[in-house]
């Protein structure tokens, strides 16, 4: 999972939709706990499947997609796009 405490990708510039703001804030969390879980390779609640193409995309430069969950329940999605340009944390329903 980890590289000795260093991030697997990189994250380009970090983005999130209102949605996601708004949830993180009504748990009481921040966007950096999530992002750092997605860049060292913590890709959460995804399945086994998402999983492993997270694995593959490191080595095949394919888009990244972790799924955690707040304090409150709500369900982040962090996506890194294929060119590492992008990190944007959003709500599935604002994907």
């Amino acid at each position: 999972m980890t590289n000795n405490g260093k991030p697997r990708f990189s994250l380009g510039r970090v983005v999130a939709t209102p949605g996601a703001l708004e949830a993180m804030a009504a748990s009481g969390q921040n966007a950096a706990e999530f992002i750092d879980r997605h860049a060292h390779g913590d890709w959460g609640e995804v399945d086994a499947e998402d999983r492993q193409a997270n694995e593959d995309a490191l080595v095949h430069g394919d888009r990244l997609l972790s799924v955690y969950k707040t304090a409150k329940d709500h369900r982040l999605w962090i996506l890194t796009e294929h060119d590492r340009s992008v990190t944007t944390i959003c709500l599935a329903s604002e994907y």
